[in-house]
């Protein structure tokens, strides 16, 4: 008996030193008996950074062409959704997206009609790279599976105020395959990850064929689009400034390292694919290269140099571009400042103007927003609040 009330006492005092920080808990009155828990036991130390970490499973058997396309555009809508995005505590969460494509004949069917196309990544370039490389083929659709494999081979870390989910999508039964959807939704449930699930198809079919069921296990939401329904373009006076402002901010990306110079022509690469899907794509990823979330400090040198340990002295002249060859540290300095503070100006007038954009768009907007695009962002905003996000 002295054990288990040991244990329990040392669980809860955990819990309540637990409980004084993070981005899902607000302040509490404190009582006397929790100050004596937390001077006894050792502060515990808050977790470096806050973390958005979506995973997007997707059918990529026959006739899903549409919901690819939809994916395509939607990058970006989520991208832009969490650039204003705080926790509780004010700090700015990093974004995470991870891919996933099953229900494909062009995979083993050992490996169960899944594959991972991307995992955890920031590297919004590489991400929308991998998301135009998806083709369709038809195939067996095993929902519970592919959660399974997500859960297992993804990090999804331990910190409590992350906010973690899964959005899957077919067309399907979700019942389909060996391993039950259920016993996949308690894995998931467990690792603190919110499982939304997508059909694509009439809203009565998915409830039949337990898609909803399947996001309300663990508190998600269910949601039935029409995958087919094209990605509708509102044109407005600031779109061709802000397409060009993009070109200009690409001109400030300095390239280094064995990767710069494909790192910089896949930007070129995804600015190209996003403006032949639709115009109203370009235009978002150009908002979303404005912003805080687009950072490529691996390969380019403005980037870079916002990191504290970085020094000029250290890179690789061999490894430079062509116009910071033979240049002396400290020209090279003032370079990467130049581009800097160019770079600062063009991120700033493409949010002011798609400040604008945006509002002769909800003035004059006939048809609805992207069935994609409204069911993710609605289902993101309402998971987001229940830990304590908010927006500026």
């Amino acid at each position: 008996m002295k054990k288990l009330n040991h244990l329990f006492a040392v669980g809860f005092f955990t819990l309540t030193a637990s409980s004084i920080y993070g981005c899902n808990l607000k302040m509490k009155e404190l009582k006397n008996e929790t100050l004596v828990a937390q001077a006894i036991l050792p502060e515990k130390e808050k977790p470096a950074k806050q973390y958005v970490k979506i995973a997007l499973l997707l059918d990529t058997s026959n006739s899903m062409d549409g919901l690819i396309n939809q994916a395509k555009a939607q990058l970006w809508d989520i991208v832009n959704e969490f650039t204003y995005a705080k926790c509780g505590n004010e700090a700015r969460p990093s974004l995470q997206i991870a891919l996933y494509e099953y229900g494909n004949d062009d995979i083993s069917s050992r490996e169960g009609h899944i594959r991972q196309v991307i995992g955890f990544s920031s590297d919004l370039d590489e991400i929308s790279e991998k998301l135009f490389s998806l083709t369709t083929n038809g195939g067996e659709e095993f929902c519970g599976q592919v959660i399974n494999s997500s859960l297992k081979q993804l990090d999804w870390g331990k910190n409590a105020d992350d906010l973690k989910m899964i959005f899957i999508a077919g067309n399907e039964p979700f019942t389909q395959g060996k391993l039950n959807y259920k016993d996949a939704t308690s894995q998931a449930k467990e690792k603190d990850v919110i499982v939304n699930t997508i059909f694509c198809g009439n809203y009565d079919q998915g409830v039949g064929s337990k898609w909803k069921n399947g996001a309300e296990l663990t508190g998600g939401e269910y949601m039935a689009i029409d995958h087919n329904r094209q990605v509708v373009h509102v044109a407005t006076p600031y779109d061709d400034v802000i397409i060009k402002l993009n070109s200009k901010l690409n001109k400030t990306y300095i390239s280094y390292g064995y990767s710069g110079a494909r790192k910089i022509a896949a930007q070129a690469k995804q600015d190209a694919n996003a403006y032949e899907l639709n115009e109203s794509v370009a235009l978002k990823r150009a908002v979303s290269k404005s912003s805080r979330l687009y950072k490529n400090s691996s390969w380019d040198l403005v980037d870079a140099a916002d990191d504290k340990e970085f020094e000029v002295s250290e890179l690789k002249k061999e490894n430079l571009p062509s116009e910071l060859k033979g240049k002396t540290d400290k020209e090279i300095e003032k370079y990467i400042a130049s581009k800097k503070t160019e770079r600062a100006k063009i991120q700033e007038e493409i949010q002011e103007l798609n400040k604008k954009r945006e509002a002769y768009i909800t003035k004059n907007q006939k048809e609805e927003k992207g069935e994609l695009e409204s069911a993710l962002l609605r289902a993101i905003k309402n998971q987001a609040a229940k830990k304590n996000y908010k927006w500026d």
